[in-house]
């Protein structure tokens, strides 16, 4: 999964944080608390972890039908 590296609004180095904000958010505690907990407080960095998602498996399809037309 590409994870940014920074918040792209304020510059916030976010990358380190991912890791245990998915585990822990995984394992069912709060989002909101993880968070707080993490040291993210902007809402800007917030949702940088929250919204993230892994689009490769959305892509892949295309790509590989690009290739056979090649």
């Amino acid at each position: 999964m590409m994870i940014p590296i920074r918040c792209f609004t304020c510059g916030t180095l976010i990358g380190d944080k991912f890791a245990s904000f998915q585990s822990r958010a995984n394992a069912g505690e709060d989002a909101g608390k993880v968070l707080d907990e993490l040291g993210l407080k902007r809402y800007c960095c917030r949702r940088m972890l929250i919204s993230s998602v892994d689009v490769i498996d959305q892509v892949l399809p295309f790509y590989s039908r690009k290739a056979d037309l090649q």
